[in-house]
Parts: C-alpha cells; sequence; structure tokens
C-alpha cells in the first residue's frame, strides 16, 4: 500500500503519527521527506500544469486580460 501525505511542518503532530501507526500497523514503512515550493506544488498534477501553462499563455498574448483599478489610482 502507497499513501501520500502532503502538510506543513507545523501541522505534524502526535496524531498524524498514530494515524500511520493504525493505517501501517506492525509493517516496515519508509519515510521520506522533501520541500516542495509553490511552483511545484501548483505544476503537480496535469490538471492544474495545464491550466496555469494555458493561463500564462493567455497572458503572453495578451488575451482574456482584466483591468483591475485599485483605489486611490488614476
Amino acid at each position: 500500500m502507497n499513501a501520500t501525505y502532503r502538510l506543513r511542518a507545523d501541522e505534524l503532530d502526535a496524531n498524524f503519527l498514530e494515524g500511520l501507526k493504525k493505517l501501517f500497523q506492525a509493517k516496515e514503512i519508509e519515510i521520506v521527506v522533501s520541500d516542495l515550493d509553490d511552483t511545484e506544488y501548483l505544476l503537480g498534477t496535469p490538471a492544474n500544469r495545464d491550466h496555469l501553462l494555458a493561463a500564462v499563455a493567455s497572458v503572453e498574448a495578451n488575451r482574456n486580460l482584466a483591468e483591475v483599478r485599485l483605489p486611490g489610482s488614476p
């Protein structure tokens, strides 16, 4: 069985460890820790990747843009 957990380090607690113990019981497991930057995370699924790359292409082609006026701007 494989399980992937994605969380912030400050979310790790005793409940998380107990949950792992219950899920895998007496089995030998491997824990790999890696940090992810936001871009890597957002591009991590094919659907997200396609959506974001299409949005970038639209901006680069000056298509589908929205103008936002902030209070106090001319």
